[in-house]
């Protein structure tokens, strides 16, 4: 064989190498733009802990993580709520970013209580937002737009209906739902906060 084939033959080596590793570069990219969001956002309209309108402007443009809890709670929500502390206290004065805890009992928890709770917990500042509003708007929140909750709980009167979950929503800048996290396991919350991390860079 010739010299000159010899160089073609290498040439078309290092091409074929040089595409291969391109390729395997931008496939977790591409891959992550193939899988669908679970959910998207709806707008919504609450109050938060200073008695201020909230609605999907105030998150337009930025990630976050959406739970619910109550106030009175004394069973998961103590537990999950230490959990998002932990998910506070690692991006707290990221701009980008907030935690929205929305109550589940909208009749007991006024904006006092919400903001005395936030104060108890040393978290009372611009990045973890606690809301209440209508009942019906919170649940169909949840379980429509967030994707926390099976729609199929919704009973026919408001009142006899009741949503209690530990699971967590994270949203992109896009206002769609990426992932569901279960507030209750630390492996969980740690893999939260990595996505954060990554999910603020896009």
């Amino acid at each position: 064989m010739s010299k000159k084939n010899w160089t073609y033959i290498g040439f078309f080596v290092v091409l074929v190498v040089g595409f291969y590793f391109a390729l395997m570069a931008l496939v977790p990219d591409l891959a992550k733009k193939r899988v669908p969001p679970i959910s998207y956002v709806r707008p919504f309209a609450f109050t938060n802990q200073y008695g201020e309108p909230f609605t999907e402007k105030n998150v337009a443009g930025k990630v976050y993580v959406a739970e619910y809890f109550f106030t009175t709670c004394k069973s998961i929500c103590p537990v999950m709520n230490t959990n998002m502390k932990k998910v506070f206290d690692e991006f707290k004065g990221e701009k980008n970013f907030l935690i929205l805890s929305h109550t589940s009992t909208p009749d007991i928890d006024s904006v006092s209580l919400l903001k005395k709770y936030a104060d108890s917990m040393g978290v009372n500042n611009a990045n973890w937002i606690f809301l209440t509003g209508r009942k019906d708007s919170l649940y169909q929140t949840a379980r429509i737009s967030y994707a926390i909750d099976d729609p199929n709980n919704n009973v026919k009167n408001i009142k006899d209906d009741f949503l209690h979950t530990q699971f967590w929503a994270l949203i992109d800048k896009n206002g769609d739902v990426r992932k569901i996290y279960d507030g209750l396991k630390p492996s969980e919350v740690k893999m939260l906060i990595s996505d954060i991390k990554e999910m603020l860079k896009e």
